[in-house]
């Protein structure tokens, strides 16, 4: 058993903030092929996140901890729609459609989420990552 606490957010945190990435994901799930990838992901701000798409996924977050803004984007590179996810102010998370391009900005040293999709992890291809230069 392993009790998703202020132990286990500290720990992930930590490893974030000494990742060169400023993020650490901890899988709560048993392998890479699992139906339902579950896992945290601690994320510090400055941690750069491409916009990118899961086509054949939905994908769901929910903030344990901190502020974080998740941005959409259309296929023309604009962003659509914006939104802060803040546990003080009751906005916990979202879901996101398959196929939505979307990023995150980390407003706020100490933030987890706790992110949901479909397996198996499947790594971003090329054309699910978009560029705005």
């Amino acid at each position: 058993m392993r009790l998703i606490n202020e132990t286990l957010l500290d720990e992930v945190t930590q490893q974030a903030k000494e990742s060169p990435r400023l993020r650490m994901n901890h899988n709560l799930h048993d392998s890479l092929d699992a139906k339902a990838q579950r896992l945290l992901n601690a994320l510090e701000p400055g941690t750069v996140l491409p916009i990118h798409r899961h086509r054949h996924t939905a994908e769901t977050y929910v903030l344990l901890r901190g502020k974080i803004k998740v941005m959409y984007y259309n296929d023309r590179k604009e962003e659509t729609e914006q939104v802060v996810l803040d546990p003080k102010t009751g906005s916990y998370g979202i879901h996101i459609p398959a196929g939505q391009w979307h990023t995150l900005e980390v407003l706020e040293s100490g933030s987890v989420i706790l992110e949901v999709k479909d397996g198996p992890y499947a790594p971003l291809g090329e054309e699910d990552i978009m560029s705005l230069v």
